[in-house]
């Protein structure tokens, strides 16, 4: 089992350093933050750009994962993302991790004066995204031209991704795709181009209906990578921990209880958020040092 953080973007550049150090020190596998211009009840608060912060955080690290959780293609396109992700991974030595999702429909969806989508469009929006980023963030073999494509909603014309990966191996040729997915069609998407799947299952109050359903969901991805003929082994599996009512880090017990639940249905990492003075993900510090504290006998029972 490997256990993340969520840092949210909020605290301004040398405060944040202290987290982004402290996810480090705490040993924790991997960190991450949301990948949103702007987020639901906390529009009105500070809110930091996604790759400057994770930028700033390689520069105060150099064990952690870093990760998007999770990019959306509501207002990115790829070429430029995609640069911007090899220079991240270039300065990080190797430690990018991208979380992609198909992207809500709020304020990330309309603040650039975007028409709504239906979910089919957003699903095949997201799909031509992803393909793309995968596409180029293996770069071009020198001498290729560079790389360029024609889509219904993404076009790049000799887009240049000059050098190599930092994350490139014969067996992984770019950094880790992680793609965040709940349907039938998400979870088909994931077994044919990610490295891993993420989830933060469906918005509902009732935390014994919200495991039930994780249980369904797992069992689906399954399903899916049968139907693909892929091993499932093969494919990370990350849970947002705090998806549910209970907040993971609102005492030892509760995180360790939603730890052995999700290892149970199967899931290689979890993810928890840091905790906040007041509001969502209310908790206190002191908490989550006591569970950093446990990681060696957590990872053992695994």
């Amino acid at each position: 089992m490997r256990f993340g953080i969520v840092i949210l973007p909020q605290f301004d550049w040398p405060d944040a350093a202290r987290y982004w150090r402290g996810a480090e020190d705490l040993g924790f596998d991997h960190a991450w933050t949301y990948d949103h211009l702007s987020w639901r009840g906390l529009a009105g608060e500070r809110w930091h750009a996604t790759v400057p912060t994770l930028t700033a955080a390689a520069t105060v690290t150099s064990r952690v994962g870093l990760g998007t959780f999770v990019t959306s293609p509501n207002f990115r396109h790829p070429v430029p993302f995609a640069k911007d992700l090899g220079t991240l991974d270039d300065i990080a030595g190797g430690r990018v991790l991208l979380g992609v999702g198909s992207g809500g429909t709020g304020f990330d969806a309309h603040v650039l004066g975007q028409a709504p989508l239906t979910p089919r469009e957003r699903h095949a929006r997201f799909v031509e995204f992803t393909e793309a980023l995968d596409r180029l963030l293996r770069f071009e073999e020198p001498g290729s031209g560079g790389i360029s494509f024609t889509g219904d909603w993404y076009t790049a014309d000799a887009a240049r991704m000059v050098g190599s990966p930092a994350q490139s191996t014969a067996q992984s040729p770019r950094m880790p795709l992680h793609v965040a997915a709940n349907g039938p069609r998400g979870l088909a998407f994931t077994t044919r181009i990610a490295d891993g799947w993420i989830t933060t299952g469906p918005e509902v109050e009732d935390t014994e209906q919200w495991w039930a359903s994780i249980r369904d969901l797992s069992s689906a991805l399954d399903d899916a990578c049968a139907a693909a003929d892929r091993d499932p082994a093969t494919l990370d599996r990350t849970l947002s921990l705090d998806a549910a009512e209970r907040y993971s880090l609102a005492s030892v017990d509760a995180f360790e209880d939603a730890v052995g639940r999700a290892r149970e249905l199967g899931f290689t990492d979890v993810v928890s958020h840091w905790p906040r003075r007041d509001g969502l993900y209310a908790g206190d510090e002191s908490v989550l040092e006591e569970v950093a504290g446990r990681f060696a006998a957590l990872r053992a029972a695994a």
